[in-house]
């Protein structure tokens, strides 16, 4: 039975909104009642990022990825010099711009690329290379004319691979990056690794997530 005053305990439970929902609760109830609690900003940010990938409605969705940018700003406004705020402060960006259309895009790439650089030179290895593995993303969504780059976004996919060849976001994401490079029995074979890897505790809630991601479009490839 989950401690329903541990946010880290509801956190993970994530999978469940409801309990999402009551762990950023309590962090932004902490963070009111101290703004300078780096644990509580950016741990706010990171819920506010799955709540942002995951509540039903757009306009709730939209608020969490707001709030989290904001909290991840307070994290960086206290350590500047650790990794968790500058990271969350691109994660809730990289979903804002990709989720809300081009001109949210345009508007936030610049910043997301910034801070994803920051993290890398403030600890590579940051959550089994988190950076490197978003970086890979931006390089693939971002138009070849703004900087975009399948080429990086490979270098840095396999990149991340290094701190975790066992991460199914990594492996997912170099499948759509190699897709796009017209590389589909390579696509294809990063997709079986995504099934055959083992789930981690830790991100158990995102690897079931990528594993399913994985079986449908392995099922749309092989037709």
């Amino acid at each position: 039975m989950l401690a329903q005053n541990d946010p880290d305990a509801l956190y993970r439970n994530r999978a469940s909104i409801d309990s999402a929902r009551s762990a950023a609760a309590i962090w932004e109830a902490r963070l009111k009642s101290d703004a300078r609690e780096f644990d509580a900003a950016w741990k706010l940010a990171r819920v506010c990022y799955w709540l942002g990938n995951h509540e039903a409605q757009e306009n709730m969705r939209r608020t969490a990825l707001e709030r989290g940018i904001t909290a991840a700003r307070q994290a960086v406004s206290v350590h500047d010099d650790r990794p968790e705020g500058h990271f969350w402060i691109a994660a809730n960006m990289g979903t804002l711009a990709e989720s809300f259309g081009l001109r949210q895009g345009l508007k936030y790439r610049g910043e997301i690329k910034s801070e994803l650089e920051t993290v890398l030179r403030l600890d590579p290895g940051f959550q089994k290379g988190s950076a490197d593995r978003a970086l890979g993303r931006w390089y693939l969504k971002v138009p070849g004319l703004f900087g975009g780059s399948d080429k990086k976004s490979e270098e840095h996919l396999r990149k991340s691979l290094t701190y975790d060849n066992n991460s199914t976001v990594s492996h997912f994401f170099l499948a759509e990056t190699l897709f796009d490079l017209n590389r589909d029995t390579e696509a294809i074979e990063e997709l079986k690794k995504v099934l055959a890897v083992p789930t981690d505790p830790e991100w158990e809630a995102e690897d079931r997530e990528y594993k399913q991601k994985s079986t449908e479009l392995l099922k749309q490839k092989q037709k």
